[in-house]
């Protein structure tokens, strides 16, 4: 049973992933969930680089954190990371949510996102 479930998750994957390739000035922005994190990261697939990362984890480690919802803490993600793309002079990105529904966290990463400013 548990294959058939990961066989779904990785048609979907593919069929969602295959046509989206990051380039310098527009990197491929990853979104990977856990049942406690949520991490991102800005791809560049022509050097094959991560051009900046950015996590819920990472968030944690600094001192003046608190702790709120998920959805919340998956927006901050998405303003921490277009921060660090801002950093580096890239305004547009593209958007690969992997297998997961574009609902709940996966939708409020990229909500931050657009408020900090990069284009997806």
């Amino acid at each position: 049973m548990k294959n058939t479930s990961f066989n779904r998750k990785l048609r979907r994957k593919l069929r969602v992933s295959k046509n989206i390739t990051g380039t310098d000035k527009r990197p491929r922005i990853v979104v990977f969930r856990s049942n406690k994190y949520i991490y991102a990261q800005a791809i560049n697939d022509e050097k094959r680089a991560t051009v900046a990362s950015f996590s819920s984890l990472s968030m944690k480690k600094n001192k003046d954190y608190k702790k709120t919802a998920k959805t919340n803490e998956a927006k901050e993600v998405g303003l921490g990371l277009a921060r660090l793309l801002k950093e580096k002079k890239v305004g547009q990105g593209v958007y690969d949510r992997s297998f997961y529904n574009y609902k709940g966290r996966v939708k409020a990463l990229a909500e931050g996102l657009r408020e900090g400013g990069i284009k997806i």
